[in-house]
């Protein structure tokens, strides 16, 4: 399937705005649906499976930090996009913290919002089941990352999100080297937050508990406490 049959879902209750990017989506060629209340959003997940989710962050009756909880919990690992009003860096950071992969603020250019789902499919097809497999083995923990999913001893089965892929991904481009948080939020989530990484921290100790049998005294992915993290694979 192709980014132009790609099916997205749109979670927004301003009528302008949804006429507006259903429009310009499907002149993309873009398969499209749209909810206008929170309370039907994950309903709407679940009948449309989308390969990319536009959640605005203000809605009527569930807030879009609910529902990106709640997809998230659900096990979906498609990427979001968040709509909001809201510019403060604190709102950005919770959301990435809770599972969304990307964050534009209102008012924004049509251009921009195209190219950051273009550039969010590109990086989840990388993942995607016809891309080429890739199997990690830590100990006897197994990473698969085509298949976006860790599998422990007992056959005990943990999902992978888009961004715990990337991150996994680019620790392996640089396993065993010392990486700082201000690089992963360069490189995975291309921001620079360089006054506040609490967002990694939190990423990096949600991934932990998924690929580390001791999470408390990991072997793999290891704290350089004053300088970062580090993958170790031998």
């Amino acid at each position: 399937m192709s980014d132009k049959e790609k099916k997205i879902l749109i979670v927004e209750d301003e009528p302008s705005l949804v006429f507006t990017l259903k429009d310009t989506l499907e002149a993309e060629n873009y398969d499209v649906s749209v909810v206008t209340d929170g309370a039907n959003a994950i309903d709407a997940v679940k009948n449309t499976n989308p390969d990319l989710l536009i959640l605005d962050l203000m809605l009527p009756n569930v807030s879009g930090y609910d529902i990106c909880k709640e997809i998230r919990d659900l096990k979906y690992t498609f990427p979001i996009i968040m709509l909001t009003a809201r510019d403060q860096e604190i709102d950005k950071v919770t959301g990435l913290n809770i599972g969304a992969d990307d964050y534009i603020t209102k008012p924004f250019g049509v251009k921009e919002l195209l190219a950051r789902i273009k550039a969010r499919l590109r990086r989840a097809n990388a993942y995607s089941k016809s891309g080429p497999a890739e199997i990690l083995k830590l100990g006897e923990v197994t990473i698969d990352l085509n298949e976006s999913k860790v599998v422990k001893p007992g056959d005990k089965t943990e999902e992978l999100s888009t961004r715990e892929v990337e991150i996994i991904e680019y620790l392996l481009s640089n396993a065993n080297k010392p990486i700082s948080r201000d690089d992963l939020l360069e490189k995975v989530w291309r921001y620079e937050y360089s006054t506040n990484t609490r967002t990694v921290d939190v990423h990096i100790s949600k991934l932990r508990a998924k690929i580390e049998l001791n999470p408390d005294d990991p072997k793999f992915l290891v704290t350089l406490h004053g300088v970062g993290y580090m993958l170790r694979i031998n």
